[in-house]
């Protein structure tokens, strides 16, 4: 098994750190993880993108390219993810804020109110952790079966009340992909 997820939304929607928790859970369930960060100089609403590739065997390439699956966390990221994903590829589309439909045809749309989800859990801050148990359950390439010891691991000390959350955030994005 080898998945080529690209992440994209805006400074701030925490992308790049989707991005890290999605690779430390993978090496935490003993996979090869690549992670391929960018984001623009602005700290807040500037472009935040992260190729990530999870697999069983080695990874020859960082670089997500021709991804398998993208996540759209914006409106302005919808034409670059869907444009680069491959054919048949998952778009996962975080329908609170992203109101249009993609152009390309032959794609795999699912949409998830992320930003709502998280909302109604707390805090909008945790729509990427939605986002994470939406792309788990529809790509197979994390179980997350044990998200709050992994988080435990990942989060400093400082960080640990805020676990309870990641993980009703996750667990609410993985039902909502069912």
């Amino acid at each position: 098994m080898t998945e080529k997820s690209f992440f994209a939304g805006f400074g701030g929607q925490g992308i790049v750190s989707l991005g890290q928790i999605w690779v430390y859970c993978a090496m935490k369930e003993g996979k090869n993880v690549t992670f391929f960060p960018f984001y623009g100089a602005e700290k807040r609403g500037g472009i935040a993108r992260a190729g990530v590739i999870v697999s069983d065997s080695e990874i020859a390439s960082p670089l997500v390219t021709t991804p398998d699956s993208a996540l759209v966390m914006n409106g302005d990221s919808l034409p670059l993810c869907e444009g680069i994903l491959k054919d048949g590829g998952l778009l996962v589309i975080n329908s609170t804020l992203v109101k249009e439909e993609p152009k390309r045809q032959g794609l795999r749309v699912v949409r998830i109110e992320a930003t709502s989800l998280a909302e109604k859990i707390g805090n909008i801050r945790f729509a990427n952790m939605v986002a994470l148990g939406a792309m788990a359950r529809l790509t197979g390439a994390l179980s997350v079966t044990n998200i709050e010891e992994i988080l435990r691991d990942f989060f400093t000390p400082d960080k640990h009340k805020f676990i309870p959350m990641n993980v009703e955030a996750i667990q609410a994005g993985f039902g909502a992909a069912a």
